[in-house]
């Protein structure tokens, strides 16, 4: 499988071609609903999120009704392939089936879940609205809920394969998106050597613990960004679904390293452990996981410089001292990979 269908290409146009028409027809085109006419554009880096307001028959029915408002998702043109989207939507649904509190992509008029613009490159779906904030913080409840509920997402995650999605590996994510930043000549070229030999050793060191554990479908991306709810958690955007480790889509919801994580994620592991076995040598993945997940966030950026929205949201991306600052931290990332430890602050 090509990465250009994953990671994007020169064929990105960076949605000049998505206009607040074809938004409003698409949705009606695909639904058969009306519009009001309403269509608040949604915080998205990647792709273009609206909310979109649909009329109902009824004239008094409260703004909160069920039905008034749609998610209309677009996918950043030359990014994911038909097939690859069609996964991720195929994941959604199996989860909903099994009764998993997600958001899976609402059926078009056809029975289809994704449709492109007649007459643009664009792929889109839409999905019902679902209230809900993002928690700044776990708390133990919540903690178990979330493990119980990960458990649950890779029991169906690891029932079938994803065959069209990327596999989350030391080469995908991290010699992959090397190459591309020295191809690109975005590295600066004084910090080239340092940064590969860096790299390329959390590469070597971390490949056969890669190989040495059971991947299969995740979210991916599961940061508390996309976790929703009050009384009752769900997850969202699965955009960034992949084949891999179960621990990626733990740590993510747990990012640090102290005392504290580290109790964290033994109240979310015991939750886990409840539903799904764990294999707990995978732990040992963490901090590899998190040196690929900086290398990947600096060729996200690079390979998106052209996009207007990306130099406005990381102005200091490319400056020396963005550089410097993201070798420091994956040489750290090497220290504790061959086993050493951070000293916690008193």
């Amino acid at each position: 499988m090509s990465t250009t269908s994953v990671w994007g290409d020169a064929n990105t146009r960076y949605f000049y071609e998505l206009t607040p028409e074809r938004i409003l027809g698409a949705v009606e085109t695909s639904t058969g609903l009306r519009c009001t006419g309403r269509a608040l554009a949604l915080n998205s880096m990647e792709n273009r999120v609206y909310d979109i307001e649909i009329e109902l028959d009824d004239d008094d029915a409260p703004r909160n009704a069920p039905g008034r408002f749609l998610i209309a998702k677009f996918y950043r043109p030359g990014r994911w392939s038909q097939a690859q989207i069609l996964d991720e939507h195929a994941f959604l649904q199996e989860l909903q089936e099994s009764e998993i509190p997600v958001v899976a992509p609402r059926p078009f008029i056809d029975g289809q879940t994704l449709h492109k613009l007649h007459d643009a490159d664009l792929w889109y779906a839409v999905f019902p609205k679902i209230g809900g904030r993002s928690p700044d913080e776990l708390n133990d409840e919540q903690l178990a809920q979330a493990g119980r509920l990960l458990a649950r997402i890779h029991n169906v995650g690891a029932s079938q394969p994803a065959r069209h999605r990327l596999v989350l590996s030391p080469q995908t994510y991290g010699l992959a998106n090397l190459r591309h930043l020295v191809d690109a000549k975005i590295l600066p070229s004084n910090l080239v050597h340092a940064y590969s030999s860096v790299v390329e050793r959390i590469c070597e060191l971390s490949e056969p613990w890669f190989q040495a554990t059971t991947r299969h479908r995740l979210h991916g991306d599961c940061h508390l960004g996309n976790l929703l709810g009050r009384e009752q958690l769900f997850f969202v955007d699965f955009d960034d679904m992949v084949t891999g480790p179960s621990v990626q889509d733990l740590w993510l919801l747990i990012p640090g390293r102290d005392r504290y994580a580290q109790r964290q994620l033994q109240v979310m592991l015991e939750a886990y452990e409840t539903m799904r076995a764990f294999d707990r040598s995978s732990l040992r993945l963490i901090e590899p996981l998190r040196a690929l997940r900086f290398i990947h966030f600096s060729a996200w950026i690079g390979r998106r410089w052209q996009d207007p929205a990306f130099p406005r949201a990381f102005p200091h991306f490319g400056m020396p001292r963005y550089w410097e600052g993201q070798l420091h931290d994956l040489k750290e990332q090497l220290f504790l990979i061959e086993g050493g430890e951070v000293e916690e602050p008193e």
